[in-house]
């Protein structure tokens, strides 16, 4: 079995295409079995392990694969006809990584060094997520098992090892820079917050730590909305109220996993009108978007996308170039563990065989010398005829390859030789001290 893995991220893709791809976790949990039943064992290239990571800037398909080459043609079209999409979409926006590549790219994810905020904790938690709705969907199996096994080893040996996120700023933090910016002091401001989840809270946290005026959370499912309004001290509203309140609020921060936008033009071309164009900032953390990107041209209107806040964290890559470094040689180091461990799964099938050829042969010799015992020879002599009869079997093949060469070109011939010698010789006879 191989390892490939197939996606794209904020560095090789804009968010349209980003949000056209991304995947809900009920999604996830119809696309999962999906792969597996297309590309069968009885399928050339088969697929036997998956994995769906998705996330606001990445969306990423792990795999174990019979051939990680031919399972890449064939995926890829896959899932574009999965998303509605066009391979000349899809495409140009993909990156692929076969074996311990896979590894290595799984391993600086989770340990912050490929996201948009460079150092960012949250992407460990999503990766953890992705890996146990692929383990409910009984999609993960020795391959993936264990790659993730040593991601979630090496992302927390680089954040205990590193600084690597220290002076971080994170999306959220960025979004109360913004809104310092464009109104000053918060305290006099209402926010009103679309959804409830872990973004949402992270970024409730941040904002309600200026103390706003007002603060609202609107989400579909109101106990949840009311369960997270209650650590901040705040209201909750249901979603279906959102066109009725909007007007009301002056910061705006979303992030649901409709696959829709929520916020639509006329509805803030209305708030617009009824706040007499006083200024509205809104922050839109979703991916797939919850505001119409029309929005943006409303004058008195501040829209910003996660892809608008990414640049506001990027100041801080270069001060932590040192941690950078550092968690590069961490991650270096468990990718040589990891391709170690690949290659000795690499020869289990040659094991399998030899063991079993092994076995053939002793059976083989065990049969001869109880029909000899059968017929009376003495154990004594039945004994030593086995132990050269298996002597002579186990010993032919490798005599044949010294003596004859088996057609080996003559450097391949002398490796060959030099192998047995390793493993025929002993130490003292082979020049070992």
């Amino acid at each position: 079995m191989q390892l490939l893995a197939i996606g794209l991220n904020h560095k090789t893709a804009p968010l349209a295409v980003r949000e056209s791809v991304s995947f809900t976790s009920e999604e996830i949990a119809q696309a999962l079995p999906a792969v597996l039943d297309a590309f069968a064992p009885k399928i050339e290239g088969a697929v036997k392990e998956a994995m769906i990571l998705s996330t606001c800037n990445r969306t990423e398909f792990f795999f174990s694969a019979e051939d990680a080459s031919l399972a890449a043609q064939k995926l890829v079209p896959f899932v574009a006809d999965m998303k509605g999409l066009s391979l000349r979409e899809l495409l140009p926006h993909t990156y692929q990584f076969r074996q311990a590549d896979v590894a290595r790219h799984a391993f600086r994810v989770a340990s912050g060094l490929d996201s948009m905020v460079l150092g960012e904790t949250q992407i460990v938690g999503q990766i953890k997520k992705a890996w146990r709705e692929a383990r409910q969907a009984k999609a993960i199996g020795l391959m993936l098992g264990h790659l993730f096994d040593c991601t979630f080893a090496a992302a927390k040996e680089v954040r205990t090892a590193t600084a690597i996120g220290s002076n971080s700023v994170s999306l959220a933090a960025a979004g109360v820079r913004m809104a310092s910016q464009l109104f000053g002091d918060l305290s006099k401001e209402k926010i009103l917050f679309v959804g409830a989840g872990e973004m949402i809270e992270l970024c409730a946290a941040h904002f309600c730590a200026q103390h706003p005026a007002r603060v609202v959370i609107a989400n579909r499912t109101l106990d949840r909305g009311a369960a997270l309004a209650r650590r901040f001290q705040a209201e909750a509203a249901e979603l279906k109220s959102l066109p009725d309140i909007i007007s009301d609020f002056d910061i705006i921060v979303t992030c649901t996993a409709s696959a829709l936008p929520i916020i639509g033009l006329g509805m803030i071309q209305r708030a617009v009108a009824q706040r007499r164009h006083r200024p509205i900032l809104i922050i839109d953390l979703a991916v797939p978007r919850d505001v119409e990107p029309e929005v943006s041209n409303l004058e008195d209107v501040y829209l910003y996308t996660v892809d608008d806040l990414g640049k506001v964290v990027a100041y801080g890559k270069e001060s932590r170039r040192v941690a950078v470094s550092q968690a590069e040689a961490i991650i270096e180091m468990r990718v040589r563990d990891f391709e170690a461990w690949l290659a000795t799964r690499e020869a289990v099938p040659e094991i399998r065989a030899l063991r079993g050829r092994g076995e053939q042969l002793r059976q083989e010799a065990l049969q001869k010398a109880r029909q000899r015992l059968a017929a009376g020879v003495e154990a004594e002599t039945v004994l030593e005829e086995l132990s050269r009869a298996l002597t002579r079997k186990f010993l032919h093949s490798p005599t044949v390859l010294l003596r004859d060469g088996g057609g080996l070109p003559p450097a391949e011939r002398a490796k060959a030789a030099g192998i047995l010698r390793e493993f025929y010789l002993p130490r003292s006879e082979n020049g070992a001290s």
